[in-house]
């Protein structure tokens, strides 16, 4: 028998970037009771806050759900770990921190397939500005005194600024500001950072929130499913260790658990396509078809180039004593390699120059390591890494058993399209002319070692893409939003779950097509606005 607690106003199921912000939001009202429910733990490790901590991070089961994909074809059959936040502040607390909004024709194209300006770029760039702190100051495009501080990176490296000019000598040009609308340009990123250290989605927004009395958070609840009547969603059930509650919601239930998690949940609770649930022995409550489809994510391809004459993370991070005086330098001031967000340096440019916008982003990084976890190559090196920004690849999530413990099976389906091979043919061409055939690196003598030189054809290029391709941890659209009349759309506009009442998702997982940048940002952004459609549906 579970254990009913509340009522509450608002359940929030996931605390993650968007539940933070809602929680933080709804509760701003003291006459709304909100309940916060977070499956993770408490962000209370020292290796969260730091920012090079993501290597301990990313893959450990105290912060990381460390889910796995099914098996690729498109990545020559590898199943690949696949990082989700399991923690407070969800992916934020172990993300690369990159401060990227994506291009004003990705928030023009979903006013077009839902049918609401209120999602063009015109009019989310007002949200945008309302949460950001930016260092520059505020100007037309950015604002000051929001919970999300934007700072600029902290240390330079010689390789990746080199890289820089590498890139101008191809004819990219250099842009002070990736956060405009157009990103086209190379750039040093800037970080979701205050002071040299990780500002999460739960340090800015929810631990301000957590003083009010009328909100609750809880840790350690992972939810079971929602409790419905006929079709209108009473709360949320969920395990606390091996106690079962019920958690009232008397205005709405909200998911917020993520594009793995979200959909998960709504197929564990018979809402996704029957057939699915049915092969579960799970009663369908709706059969809604795109629950968990339309998964999109941002394939990177991570080729790593040995170098001569410069100093690489790798070389650091191979003496004690080097580690050591990284360790004092942080402590003393909060500056040198300990603040590293992954990447320094990006690029946002166009695989072809018949594309309208920049199709492909670069992260360089000043270190190669095999994957995550495992430590640097033994010899000096760096990394860059392109990606395509507009994947027509789709992929799906689907539970595996009634059980919300068990995994759901991740199919990504990564390159199955020609487009998404073609761009990632050029993608690698188009970097080994940056870093090998410009005159700026040729004092580094850059020698490519990842996937090789010896791939060159476009079917061996592709290949090599499949051997090197990696996610980026950019998941989306598996509850997309959309018009009435699209049938795999699984919330409207509004963000309210098609043929449910009291039921929204807002998270990434409601974004119909991929923002052309990294994705935390945004989902602040969707938080913000979905918070103002819940207090103004009222």
């Amino acid at each position: 028998m579970a254990k009913t607690l509340g009522p509450f106003d608002y359940v929030i199921a996931g605390g993650g970037t968007a539940g933070c912000v809602l929680a933080n939001r709804l509760s701003a009202d003291s006459r709304n009771s909100v309940l916060l429910l977070e499956a993770g733990g408490k962000d209370d490790w020292i290796w969260i806050h730091i920012p090079v901590g993501y290597l301990y991070c990313i893959g450990n089961p105290r912060t990381d759900w460390c889910y796995r994909t099914e098996p690729d074809p498109g990545l020559n059959g590898r199943s690949i770990l696949y990082p989700r936040g399991r923690v407070l502040g969800g992916s934020s607390s172990i993300n690369a921190m990159l401060y990227l909004r994506g291009q004003a024709r990705d928030y023009d194209e979903w006013a077009s397939l839902t049918g609401d300006s209120g999602w063009s770029w015109r009019n989310v760039l007002s949200l945008f500005m309302k949460t950001e702190d930016h260092w520059r100051g505020a100007d037309e495009k950015h604002g000051v005194g929001g919970e999300w501080r934007v700072e600029p990176v902290r240390l330079r490296w010689e390789i990746i600024e080199a890289f820089r000019d590498a890139a101008a000598e191809a004819g990219i040009a250099w842009t002070d500001d990736f956060n405009r609308g157009d990103n086209e340009g190379v750039s040093r990123f800037e970080v979701n950072q205050r002071g040299g250290v990780r500002l999460s989605a739960a340090k800015a927004f929810l631990r301000p929130a957590m003083k009010r009395p009328n909100l609750t958070v809880l840790t350690g609840a992972l939810v079971k499913s929602l409790r419905l009547e006929g079709r209108r969603v009473l709360g949320v059930e969920f395990y606390q260790g091996n106690e079962k509650f019920f958690a009232e919601a008397r205005r709405e239930t909200i998911l917020s658990a993520g594009a793995i998690g979200s959909p998960q949940v709504l197929q564990l609770s018979g809402i996704g396509p029957g057939a699915l649930l049915q092969r579960h022995g799970i009663p369908v409550v709706h059969d809604l078809p795109g629950v968990g489809g339309n998964l999109q994510d941002h394939l990177q391809l991570r080729m790593a180039f040995k170098v001569k004459n410069v100093l690489t993370l790798n070389t650091l991070l191979g003496s004690w004593w080097s580690k050591a005086k990284m360790g004092l330098e942080y402590a003393l001031f909060r500056t040198g390699p300990m603040t590293m967000a992954p990447s320094q340096m990006g690029a946002f440019v166009k695989s072809d120059p018949r594309q309208p916008t920049p199709d492909l982003e670069y992260h360089v990084q000043p270190i190669s390591l095999d994957k995550f976890g495992e430590p640097p190559h033994p010899f000096p090196a760096f990394t860059v890494s392109p990606c395509n920004l507009r994947p027509t690849s789709r992929g799906h999530v689907r539970i595996t058993s009634p059980d919300p413990r068990a995994y759901p099976a991740i199919t990504l389906n990564y390159l199955s399209t020609p487009q998404d091979r073609k761009i990632a043919a050029a993608a690698i061409r188009l970097t080994r002319h940056i870093v090998t055939g410009t005159q700026v690196m040729k004092k580094y003598e850059p020698e490519e070692f990842t996937p090789g030189p010896a791939f060159q054809s476009e079917e061996e290029l592709v290949k090599a893409a499949g051997n090197i391709g990696t996610t980026i941890f950019h998941p989306v659209g598996t509850c997309k939003m959309g018009r009435a009349d699209d049938s795999t759309a699984v919330v409207d506009a509004r963000l309210r779950v098609r043929g449910i009442q009291r039921l929204r998702v807002i998270d990434a997982s409601i974004m119909p097509t991929i923002t052309s940048g990294n994705t935390n940002s945004p989902t602040v952004m969707i938080a913000e606005r979905g918070s103002q459609m819940v207090t103004s549906d009222e």
